[in-house]
């Protein structure tokens, strides 16, 4: 299997569910502070320019595939190997339903708040406030549905694997774990697996030397238009 990867919160994603799955892999680097990931040979597996993907070279009927976005890459490695994402329709419901939560909540509106936190050139009020406040949001969803339950969809899925990373880096979003109790609860748990603290640790080294208020770095990531 190679994991086209950066480190970062989605590119967490798929090194967990790895190593979580004992999967044999290599990493192929996708350094996207110097413009990897607009690469042909890069778009020729990930069209969206955006890591995490994956090619299998052992895909349906034993002939490669390659995959691109995060969820799509959990979803493909749980029926792949029968780990973590459930067979049962109504288990699997319950699965794909935080899953999507966090491709289309928790993931892109902590990314906006980290971006207009910590990297914006300019302090706009309003959008630091509108995202740190959806976020505070979702971590209250988050926090009733761990009332009641050890992990998202009751039972260790994917859905977790999904919001790790985003939520492992609350700070940065401006979100005080005291004020959800569940959440922090699963989020200890979550960080003393071994297979997320490795899928975590991958490559950490290579992405925290990227300097990313380096106008250089922003203008690649952060000025992107049609190409």
């Amino acid at each position: 299997m190679e994991l086209f990867y950066w480190s970062t919160p989605n590119g967490w994603k798929i090194s967990i569910m790895l190593e979580e799955c004992r999967l044999p892999y290599v990493v192929r680097p996708i350094n996207i502070g110097t413009g990897e990931q607009f690469d042909p040979a890069f778009l020729a597996v990930a069209p969206n320019n955006r890591i995490p993907a994956i090619v299998d070279p052992d895909g349906p009927g034993g002939k490669p595939i390659s995959i691109f976005e995060s969820g799509a890459i959990l979803q493909y490695l749980g029926r792949k190997t029968g780990k973590l994402y459930p067979a049962n329709e109504r288990a699997r419901v319950e699965v794909d339903q935080w899953l999507m939560w966090q491709m289309g909540g928790l993931g892109p509106m902590a990314g906006q708040a980290h971006h207009f936190r910590i990297y914006a050139p300019e302090q706009v009020p309003y959008a630091i406030k509108r995202y740190t406040d959806e976020c505070n949001r979702l971590y209250g969803v988050m926090n009733r549905r761990l009332a009641d339950r050890e992990f998202l969809a009751g039972k260790y899925s994917i859905a977790d694997i999904a919001c790790i990373g985003w939520a492992s880096r609350h700070e940065r979003q401006a979100q005080d774990l005291a004020d959800f109790p569940h959440l922090k609860r699963w989020l200890g748990t979550m960080l003393a697996r071994p297979a997320v603290a490795r899928g975590m640790a991958l490559a950490a080294e290579s992405a925290n030397s990227v300097d990313m208020k380096d106008p250089a770095v922003q203008a690649l990531l952060f000025g992107q238009r049609a190409r």
